[in-house]
C-alpha cells in the first residue's frame, strides 16, 4: 500500500511565467491555503527556475473564476525584481499591460493541492495507528482502514445510492449490471438444508446435463452445500468458463429417474449432521461443463416446453411481456418476443414491469424508442444548468396498438423512465400503483489507483412532463402514477399468491414429469387467468384492453388515482413499514434482556408465537384446516421462524382471550 511522502509535492506548472521552471507546493503555516516555490537549483541544471537573475517567490494560491472555469494563480512578492532581458520581451509586455503576473494552473492541480490538507488528519490517524496500535497492522488491516475511509466519507453524503466498489468486488458487480456469468445455469435457493434446484434455464448446461426443477445439489466437487448459504453455495457452481464442476444431486425417484451419463453418488450416505437420502429418493453424481450464462430478463405469460408463450388471450390477440431488470441483453430478448407477436397478428399489448428495480438508462431508451414514434423520452439535469434530453426515433417502431404498463410500489428507475414516457407520449395506460420513486442518474468511475470504482450519483430524471421521479422524505408527489380509472391495488398477501402460481408456470419441466399445465384453450378466459394466476391487476389490464378493442373505450377497470388516494396507499405502506421496525425494536429488546435479566427475558419470550426462538432449521410445520384436516406440511429452510410468524394472521395458545 501507498505511504505518504514526507514534504511538498512536486508538480509541472503548465504555462509558469517564468519558463520551464519547477516549482513546489506546500502548506502554509497554520493551513490557509497554499504557497508555491521555485525548486532549488540542482547542479548543472538549466532553465528559468534555476536563473540567479529571476529570484521569484509566489504567494498563496488564490482560486479565480475565469471564462474557462476555476483557476488558480500566483502572484509575485516582489515585481522589481523581475528585470527585463532578451527572450522576455513577451513577459514584459504582459506586466506592462496587466500590471500584474499570474501564473495559472489548472483547477485539478489547485484542487489536488485542497485535498492534501483535507486529508492530512486521515494521514495523520493512519501513521498513529501503524505505531502505536496494539499490534502491528498487517496488509489486510490497512487494506480495511482504506476502504472503510472511503465509505465512511460516502455514507456523510446520505445518498444510498453513491457506492464504492472494492476491486475484489467487481466482477460480481458488474454481472448483476449485465445479467452474465460462468456457471450450470440454473436458478436456486434452499430447501430442506441442501442447495434447491427451482429451475433450470432453458438450453443451459445444467438443463442439457438432465438437471430437473426440485432436484437437491447434495454437494459440488465433494463439498456439501448442508446448512449453507445461497450466495456460498452458488460460488462453488460458477467458475471459469470450460471448467468442470461435479455435481452430487438427489432427486425423488429411483435408479429409473437418474439421468443418462450420470456416475455413482460421491457422497451417497450421511456425513456428519448433513442426512442421507430420505426413503424414495436417489442420488448420483454428473459433471458439467461451465459456460458463459446470459440472465433472461423478458418473459412471458407460461412455458411451452422450454420456451416462453407471450399470448396470453389467443381469441383477442392480447400479448403479455414481463420484464425483470435492464441489462444489455434486454432489448434484443425484447424485440425477438415482440417480432414474434406482431407475426401471431397481436392487437394489444400488457407490458408487465412490476417488481423491476431498474438497470440500464440505455436500455430504457431503447426500449421506449420501440414503442415511440417521436417525442421526449426522458431528460436529465445534474447540478450544473446544463441537462440532456433523449428523443424517440421513428426507426423501427412497432404497430400502434392498444398498450397498458403494470407499475407497482417496487418498479423503478428504468422501469418508470419507460412507463413515463409512453404514459406523456400518450402510448400506453398506466395500470396498478404508484411506482417507487427512484429517479436518480449513476456514473461508474475506476479509481486511477485500482483501489475499485466508485458509482456516483450525478443527475435527476425528470419525465417529458417534467415531473421529478426521484422521492424525497418531504415528497407528496413522485414516481409513476396509474392512469384514471387504472389504480388496482393488491395486498401483500394477494401478491404472495400471484407470485406462488408464477413460480410454477416459469419451471422447464422435462418429458419425464409431464406437461403440468392446464389445456391451451383455458388461457383466453380472464376470469381463468385471475382464478389459475391469482393475478388481479393482470385480469383487470386485460379487460381494460378487451375494452378498448371492442368500442374504442378504455374502460373504468379500479379506482382513480386521486391524490387522497395516492397519498393513503403511501400511508398504508409506511404505517406498514413502521410496524416491522417497531417488531425488530422488539426483538433487540428482547436481547438485551436476555444480555442482562434472564427473568426478564424468559417473561417476554412467553407470549411470542414460538417460546425461546429456537432454531428449527429442518424442522417441519404442518398446517390444519378449522375441520383438524392437514393441509400441508412445510420444511423449515432457515433460522428465525419466530420472526415472519410475527407479522403472520396467527396467534400463540392462551393468545384468546386477550384478542377477544
Amino acid at each position: 500500500m501507498d505511504r505518504r511522502q514526507d514534504g511538498p509535492l512536486p508538480l509541472d506548472l503548465d504555462g509558469c511565467a517564468f519558463g520551464r521552471c519547477r516549482h513546489v507546493v506546500a502548506s502554509r503555516p497554520g493551513g490557509r491555503g497554499v504557497e508555491c516555490r521555485p525548486e532549488r537549483a540542482r547542479p548543472g541544471a538549466t532553465g528559468g527556475g534555476s536563473d540567479p537573475t529571476i529570484p521569484v517567490r509566489g504567494r498563496a494560491l488564490v482560486q479565480r473564476p475565469t471564462p474557462r472555469g476555476l483557476m488558480a494563480s500566483i502572484a509575485p512578492e516582489n515585481r522589481r525584481m523581475i528585470r527585463r532581458r532578451p527572450g522576455l520581451v513577451p513577459l514584459a509586455l504582459l506586466v506592462l499591460v496587466a500590471g500584474v503576473l499570474t501564473v495559472r494552473l489548472t483547477l485539478a492541480a489547485a484542487q489536488r493541492a485542497g485535498v492534501y490538507q483535507l486529508f492530512d488528519p486521515v494521514v495523520d490517524v493512519e501513521h498513529l495507528l501503524s505505531k502505536h496500535f496494539i499490534r502491528e497492522l498487517t496488509d489486510e488491516d490497512y487494506r480495511a482502514l482504506q476502504h472503510g475511509a472511503i465509505r465512511g466519507m460516502i455514507d456523510t453524503l446520505d445518498d444510498p445510492y453513491t457506492e464504492f466498489i472494492p476491486s475484489e468486488a467487481i466482477a460480481d458487480f458488474d454481472k448483476d449490471v449485465r445479467g452474465e456469468y460462468a456457471g450450470i445455469g440454473a436458478e436456486v435457493n434452499t430447501r430442506d438444508g441442501w442447495l434447491w434446484i427451482a429451475t433450470p434455464m432453458e438450453d443451459s448446461p445444467a438443463f442439457k446435463a438432465g438437471i430437473e426443477a426440485d432436484d437437491l445439489i447434495v454437494a459440488a466437487d465433494g463439498t456439501l452445500t448442508w446448512r449453507k448459504s445461497v450466495d456460498d453455495a452458488v460460488n462453488a457452481l460458477t467458475g471459469p468458463p470450460g471448467s468442470t464442476v461435479r455435481l452430487t444431486v438427489e432427486r425423488a425417484g429411483d435408479a429409473g429417474d437418474i439421468p443418462t451419463g450420470a456416475l455413482p453418488a460421491s457422497v451417497a450416505d450421511a456425513v456428519g449432521e448433513a442426512p442421507g437420502p430420505a426413503p424414495g429418493r436417489v442420488r448420483f453424481d454428473v459433471d458439467i461443463v461451465r459456460q458463459r450464462i446470459v440472465a433472461s430478463t423478458v418473459k412471458g405469460v407460461h412455458r411451452v416446453g422450454d420456451r416462453w408463450d407471450f399470448m396470453t388471450d389467443p381469441v383477442n390477440r392480447i400479448g403479455l411481456v414481463r420484464v425483470t431488470q435492464f441489462t444489455a441483453g434486454t432489448i434484443p430478448e425484447l424485440r425477438a418476443a415482440l417480432d414474434a407477436l406482431v407475426r401471431d397478428g397481436v392487437r394489444g399489448l400488457i407490458l408487465d414491469l412490476r417488481f423491476n428495480s431498474g438497470g440500464s438508462l440505455q436500455a430504457a431508451i431503447e426500449m421506449s424508442d420501440l414503442f415511440l414514434q417521436e417525442g421526449t423520452i426522458v431528460s436529465t439535469k445534474g447540478r450544473g444548468a446544463q441537462g440532456e434530453r433523449f428523443f424517440a426515433t421513428s426507426d423501427g417502431a412497432l404497430p400502434d396498438f392498444p398498450m397498458v404498463v403494470m407499475v407497482n410500489g417496487q418498479s423503478a428507475s428504468a422501469s418508470e423512465i419507460v412507463t413515463g414516457a409512453l404514459a406523456d407520449n400518450a402510448r400506453a395506460k398506466v395500470l396498478g400503483t404508484r411506482s417507487f420513486g427512484k429517479g436518480l442518474v449513476q456514473t461508474m468511475y475506476r479509481l486511477p489507483s485500482g483501489a475499485g470504482q466508485l458509482k456516483i450519483t450525478e443527475q435527476h430524471y425528470f419525465l417529458p412532463s417534467g415531473r421529478l421521479l426521484q422521492r424525497t422524505d418531504n415528497s407528496t408527489e413522485w414516481g409513476v402514477d396509474p392512469s384514471p380509472g387504472m389504480h388496482v391495488p393488491m395486498s401483500n398477501d394477494e401478491y404472495r399468491q400471484m407470485l406462488r402460481a408464477r413460480r410454477e408456470l416459469e419451471i422447464i419441466r422435462s418429458a419425464r414429469e409431464g406437461e403440468p399445465h392446464p389445456g391451451e384453450q383455458d388461457w383466453a378466459d380472464p376470469e381463468w387467468i385471475l382464478a389459475t394466476l391469482k393475478d388481479k391487476q393482470l385480469s383487470a389490464a386485460v379487460a381494460a384492453i378487451r375494452g378498448v378493442l371492442s368500442d374504442g373505450q378504455w374502460p373504468v377497470v379500479g379506482e382513480e388515482p386521486t391524490a387522497e388516494t395516492l397519498q393513503m396507499a403511501a400511508l398504508r405502506a409506511e404505517e406498514r413499514r413502521y410496524e416491522l421496525l417497531a417488531r425488530e425494536l422488539e426483538r433487540s429488546q428482547r436481547r438485551i434482556d436476555a444480555l442482562t435479566d434472564p427473568a426478564l427475558a424468559s417473561a417476554s419470550d412467553a407470549g411470542g408465537p414460538i417460546p425461546g426462538n429456537p432454531d428449527l432449521t429442518g424442522g417441519t410445520v404442518r398446517i390444519f384446516d378449522a375441520q383438524g384436516t392437514e393441509v400441508t406440511a412445510l420444511t423449515i429452510t432457515g433460522p428465525n421462524l419466530g420472526r415472519w410468524l410475527d407479522g403472520a394472521p396467527v396467534r400463540a395458545p392462551g393468545e384468546e382471550d386477550a384478542d377477544e
